[in-house]
């Protein structure tokens, strides 16, 4: 089972998406007269995507309204407000995710404006959608999807509001793909050291707030969860001093992901606390990563990411230590639910 960092795989699978970044931003700024609303509609992975996308919109926008769903949940609710007026972004990293094709077809009949964004055209999602981008053969389509839709939402909001930061998450946004590769190759060695002292773990909490969650959810769900069985669970800063810190003692396997948008305060009390009243705690601050190429108005934007990238080295290492490969599955894929 080979663990190796391959940079130049991951830089060239992301070529594609740099590529069409312009072209997202240039629909959003050609839909900004249209739109007084948008919803994020996606599973797993995707939608923890779309809520830093969502963050920064209630940041910046005065006038955007947002909402994110759950695929089957839109469908539930079925919102009156899918207008002319309302732009759904669609996003499913494999194309065929049941529940968010569905959703396309609910939505066909809508006056609503819809794009969708996956890995491959000939699939479900991207055939169902009169507009989607599409990310190619890459094992960094969470990033890619993430750099899509956020270069779209950035163009709307310059266009529709004079956001003076475009120029900058463009730039930002095509340096992201070498910038996460920084991070992983400087946690290398951190990231082997932590997988050995948390190998024999089967509980591991992870706890963020704001965008962070993004990092807290997917590493910890979609990674350590989904594909190592561990009883991995993330937490929200907000919420932490609200019943889940009386989990923490001296043995508790605690990962804590600091970034650095507003939310920031929220996490450095819960570091706090637990530098006083844990034994077993990794802490990952964004502000550690260099993140060359990031406009420094834009790193709170991609710190999620570049996070997520220095804490996939750890995934990798624990995978050999507990001798189960990162594509194992009980059931995804292999039975009927």
């Amino acid at each position: 089972m080979s663990i190796a960092f391959d940079r130049g795989t991951i830089l060239s699978g992301l070529e594609p998406t740099c590529a069409a970044l312009p072209a997202a931003f240039a629909l959003g700024q050609e839909l900004a007269p249209q739109i007084d609303r948008v919803y994020l509609v996606a599973c797993g992975s995707a939608n923890r995507a779309m809520l830093g996308i969502q963050y920064w919109l209630e940041r910046y926008s005065p006038g955007i309204e947002v909402r994110r769903y759950f695929p089957a949940e839109l469908m539930a609710i079925d919102p009156p407000r899918l207008d002319e007026r309302t732009l759904v972004l669609l996003a499913s990293k494999s194309g065929t995710t049941p529940e968010t094709v569905a959703a396309t077809h609910f939505l066909k009949d809508r006056p609503c404006q819809i794009v969708a964004f996956s890995q491959y055209g000939d699939k479900p999602l991207a055939q169902a959608v009169p507009q989607h981008f599409l990310v190619g053969s890459t094992s960094e389509s969470f990033a890619a999807m993430f750099m899509l839709m956020q270069a779209l939402i950035g163009g709307l909001m310059t266009a529709r509001e004079g956001w003076l930061l475009g120029a900058k998450l463009l730039a930002s946004l095509d340096a992201l793909p070498a910038a996460m590769c920084d991070a992983a190759e400087q946690n290398e060695a951190r990231a082997a050291a932590d997988a050995a002292t948390y190998a024999g773990d089967d509980h591991i909490y992870h706890v963020a707030s704001g965008p962070g969650f993004t990092t807290a959810y997917v590493f910890g769900v979609c990674i350590l969860m989904e594909m190592l069985w561990l009883h991995s669970y993330p937490i929200e800063a907000a919420e932490f001093f609200h019943g889940p810190f009386e989990i923490v003692d001296r043995e508790t396997p605690l990962i804590l992901i600091t970034g650095e948008d507003p939310s920031r305060p929220l996490m450095e009390r819960v570091v706090n606390f637990c530098d006083t009243y844990a034994g077993r705690v990794m802490k990952y601050d964004s502000r550690d990563f260099s993140m060359r190429g990031i406009d420094p108005e834009i790193r709170p934007i991609v710190a999620p990411y570049i996070l997520q990238a220095a804490l996939k080295r750890m995934s990798a290492h624990l995978s050999v230590l507990r001798n189960q490969p990162l594509n194992t599955r009980r059931y995804m894929w292999k039975v009927a639910y």
